[in-house]
């Protein structure tokens, strides 16, 4: 159980979805927007799970066309926490991570 909810919460794709859904609820155009590179099926397949795990909601409105909003639950609000240290980490250290990436690969091979 403990590997799936950290597969899940530890997903790229769930970690930016997340991280633009903190800001409030959103359309599903405005989060494929925002989420840089994701497809809409993944984007779909990324919602879903989401929702199926409890971590957003979807509210569909009946205008023409159908407007869906997805918005993060309480355990969505919770999971926000540690991915927004998750994604400040990853903006602070990139450059390094970077550097150590062009230091490896500047190996000779087998060495």
């Amino acid at each position: 159980m403990i590997g799936d909810v950290l597969a899940r919460v530890g997903d790229k794709w769930t970690v930016l979805v997340v991280t633009f859904l903190g800001d409030g609820p959103k359309r599903f155009s405005e989060l494929q927007r925002a989420v840089a590179g994701i497809s809409q099926k993944m984007l779909t397949t990324t919602l879903r799970n989401l929702e199926r795990d409890g971590f957003c909601t979807r509210k569909v409105f009946p205008t023409v066309p159908p407007r869906v909003d997805y918005e993060l639950t309480k355990l969505g609000r919770d999971l926000l926490v540690p991915v927004r240290t998750l994604v400040d980490w990853a903006v602070t250290n990139r450059q390094r991570l970077e550097a150590a990436r062009r230091r490896v690969e500047k190996r000779p091979a087998g060495g």
